[in-house]
């Protein structure tokens, strides 16, 4: 493969990344070199190429499954209105059991049970599932051996997160529709955070999140 200059090489990326329908690993991105290129040397790409698009309407990020260019939120806010139907809704049972997922993982359902203090639904898990967000991980070593559940790739992707370490502690996750579709208002929201906070006092850092599922920011 012939040598390129380092600015061919960064438009090649750029394109790359524009035109992907989902976000892109580094090792793809080292294949359009033919790995010529170390992954290092992508990523000072990617660093450049997030510095020119400062101030534009898009925005180069890098999430759980890669990277990849969205809209900002303050532009996004305009683009939904070329598409105006509304993000599904979930409700507050399913909202609690997502956010107890998310900051106690792995749990079992008995474990999301003794925390909400109500049964769970087996309709609400699959519909959890079923979006991507959760999935079995494996099973606790106990009578009946229980499933474990976890987030997903697909769970951070939605909300723009490249890992766990980055959910915001309890105390200070945002609340609203900014967090999750689905969310009714703040006082749902806080509820669904709050019954997660109850069960220890030093519960992990958790969850993030700007648009999520239907409304994940946009390509270009």
């Amino acid at each position: 493969m012939e040598v390129l200059q380092s600015q061919d090489a960064e438009r090649i990326l750029e394109a790359a990344l524009l035109c992907a329908p989902h976000p892109m690993p580094v090792r793809d991105m080292r294949a359009l070199f033919d790995d010529t290129v170390s992954a290092d040397t992508v990523r000072g790409m990617l660093a450049r190429i997030q510095d020119q698009w400062q101030g534009k309407g898009v925005m180069l990020c890098e999430v759980a499954s890669g990277w990849r260019f969205q809209t900002r939120a303050d532009v996004q806010v305009h683009l939904d209105r070329l598409h105006p139907e509304k993000p599904p809704k979930y409700s507050r049972a399913t909202m609690e059991t997502l956010a107890i997922i998310a900051y106690k993982q792995p749990v079992t359902r008995g474990d999301i049970e003794d925390i909400r203090g109500v049964t769970v639904s087996a309709n609400i898990v699959k519909q959890l599932e079923d979006r991507g967000w959760v999935e079995v991980i494996g099973h606790r070593d106990a009578p009946g051996r229980p499933a474990l559940f976890a987030t997903t790739r697909q769970f951070l992707d939605d909300l723009g997160l490249a890992s766990l370490s980055q959910l915001p502690t309890l105390e200070g996750l945002p609340v609203g529709q900014a967090l999750l579709p689905g969310l009714e208002d703040e006082l749902a929201a806080d509820a669904a955070l709050g019954a997660a906070a109850t069960d220890e006092a030093d519960a992990p850092p958790a969850s993030d999140a700007p648009h999520a599922p239907d409304s994940a920011p946009h390509a270009p």
